[in-house]
């Protein structure tokens, strides 16, 4: 059977997609349709037809899903941030989980143990960092939100079921400052305008925020009223002003002013306490954090060993292993990352730690040179994943154990099928949901060297 476009069909959803799209089949062709559960069964329109697969546009639930549940959000399909508001939790995980194990058989070719997924016990208000984009539509209404699926216009939505309700309350009240002060918004287009994000940091456990204006210039109009309308908050402990002025899609430029407090807010993570500046990483549900960096302890069994940290952002995951390793060293691109992980080690009292900065590549080639012999190499790359140098050189110094952790299970399976040509082997790998309703999963998984 021909599928075109426009004709109208009946499928039952038989799986869901990475981006949160159901998928069924009709005469042997796959068919996405947004919004749709496993287990229903639908009326769709088809949109787009490709020589391999077609996407449907939702019509009518002729029997709806028992996995189906209830949206509560107004812009949820348009906002680009939530993919899986119209499914329960339990079925959202079953998916992910899912999503991790056919990344790692399809594209890496890899047989291995596939650990239970760990859920987040908060599926909303979870989120302790927050970046919304500010604009305004054609009639020169004010947004802030999110930007839409592929696209870079905004969803205005200013109370997001993900944030805490502190991060609401700023939005709302930068809002108001940027209305009354007339001050001007980022047009995306042109580059022109001034206040381009709002960018919102928080401590869940110190429960100290900050609050970042990401601005495209220095000058910042009437700082006072935007001072006053934030001490209304509990809670903000810092006011900084980031500058970027580029025609990019980099959201954050290399320098940051203090407007007001604290350059820095601090929390403690797996026992340890640590500074976060508006440039540094940390991850974005801390209590899963927690739980996925116990994990990567776990498999790297640090005890007495040398450990080397490529990706190490502001220290956190090398740094909950130090009581037990003999040596940690980590590297980071981000000049304010390493300064935030050696102020980190010192202010834990951690003496075996030290942090260079340098691109993976680089630091992996700097160590090999200096003969550092590291018993566990810790990975954790941005999305796309490790450069193939990096996985060369991690080899060459012959690691016992390499741990991997990743935002992005389709560029780890990949990675990891280049270690098991180069003589380590898979053996288990674990799932965690740090980002409950979104498309994202998390995975660590454990690379052994394999003897000869």
């Amino acid at each position: 059977m021909t599928l075109n476009k426009n004709d109208k069909i009946t499928i039952e959803i038989t799986s869901l997609a990475k981006t949160g799209n159901g998928v069924g089949r009709y005469g042997g062709m796959a068919v996405f349709v947004p919004l749709t559960a496993v287990g229903d069964t639908v009326e769709v329109q088809i949109i787009k037809v490709t020589s391999s697969y077609a996407v449907g546009k939702l019509i009518n639930i002729i029997a709806p899903s028992v996995d189906r549940a209830q949206n509560d959000c107004p812009v949820f399909s348009k906002c680009g941030g939530c993919s899986f508001r119209h499914i329960t939790y339990e079925a959202e995980l079953t998916a992910k989980q899912g999503f991790v194990k056919d990344c790692f058989e399809r594209i890496g070719g890899i047989d291995t143990l596939y650990e239970d997924i760990v859920g987040s016990d908060k599926t909303e208000g979870y989120r302790n960092k927050a970046m919304l984009p500010v604009g305004k539509d054609k009639d020169g209404n004010l947004l802030i939100g999110y930007f839409r699926p592929r696209s870079h216009d905004i969803t205005d939505c200013r109370s997001c079921a993900l944030l805490p309700d502190v991060f609401n309350k700023a939005v709302g009240n930068i809002a108001e400052y940027i209305e009354q002060s007339q001050v001007s918004v980022y047009n995306e287009a042109n580059g022109t305008g001034l206040i381009r994000q709002i960018y919102l940091r928080m401590g869940p456990t110190s429960k100290e925020v900050m609050v970042c204006l990401v601005t495209n210039g220095d000058h910042l109009p009437k700082k006072q009223l935007l001072l006053e309308k934030l001490s209304t908050i509990d809670g903000i402990v810092s006011v900084v002003q980031n500058i970027n002025t580029s025609r990019t899609n980099t959201l954050l430029g290399d320098r940051c002013i203090t407007l007001f407090g604290k350059k820095q807010i601090t929390d403690t993570l797996c026992g340890l306490s640590f500074n976060i500046s508006p440039l540094s990483f940390y991850q974005i549900n801390s209590p899963q954090a927690e739980r996925l960096y116990n994990k990567a302890k776990e498999f790297a069994e640090p005890s007495g060993k040398t450990v080397i940290d490529l990706y190490c952002g502001a220290g956190t995951i090398g740094l909950s292993m130090a009581n037990e390793a003999n040596k940690v060293i980590g590297a980071e691109i981000i000049p304010d990352a390493i300064a935030n992980a050696n102020k980190n080690a010192e202010q834990n009292g951690i003496k075996n730690a030290k942090f260079l900065c340098a691109d993976a590549s680089k630091a992996a080639k700097i160590f090999k040179d200096e003969n550092i012999d590291p018993d566990v190499v810790l990975l954790d790359p941005p999305r796309k994943g490790c450069d193939e140098s990096v996985i060369k050189t991690v080899c060459e110094m012959s690691p016992e154990r390499v741990v991997y952790i990743s935002c992005d299970p389709a560029t780890c399976a990949r990675d990891c099928k280049i270690f098991e040509q180069k003589g380590y082997k898979v053996k288990r790998v674990a799932s965690f949901d740090l980002f409950p309703r979104t498309s994202h999963v998390e995975s660590v998984a454990l690379l052994v060297k394999e003897d000869k």
